[in-house]
């Protein structure tokens, strides 16, 4: 089974920019969702942005939408969630995911933690006022 592991975290005052890494263990399958989510403690795991690996298509949690910007390099079987204007809201664990291959997603399934099965250990991304 494919590992993920995700990077690029760190500490950053509001307003500024993080580019996170999610580097696959192998290459997972096309025509596939993967995303990336978040969880602060004591609260559900939040679906932020997706890519339908096929096509490239992203998709965005109403939070994120025009600030944050998920991508695929495929060669190098890695995902990117690029983070800008970033809030103290944002303050959580990040963690990059592969869908479950046994469900088929719509977009909107495809922010839901549930449809996902694979994930990886999580980064901590911290924004300070």
């Amino acid at each position: 089974q494919v590992q993920l592991v995700e990077s690029g975290g760190g500490s950053v005052q509001a307003g500024g920019s993080l580019r996170l890494s999610c580097a696959a263990s192998e290459y997972t399958a096309s025509n596939l969702f993967m995303g990336w989510f978040r969880q602060v403690p004591g609260k559900e795991r939040e679906g932020i942005a997706s890519i339908y690996t096929g096509s490239g298509a992203p998709y965005y949690a109403d939070s994120v939408k025009g600030r944050f910007t998920i991508s695929q390099d495929n060669a190098k079987k890695s995902l990117y969630l690029q983070m800008n204007s970033l809030k103290v809201e944002d303050t959580a664990m990040y963690y990059c995911a592969v869908q479950d291959r046994r469900l088929w997603l719509g977009s909107s399934a495809s922010l839901r933690a549930n449809s996902y099965n694979v994930w990886g250990q999580g980064t901590q991304v911290t924004v300070s006022s």
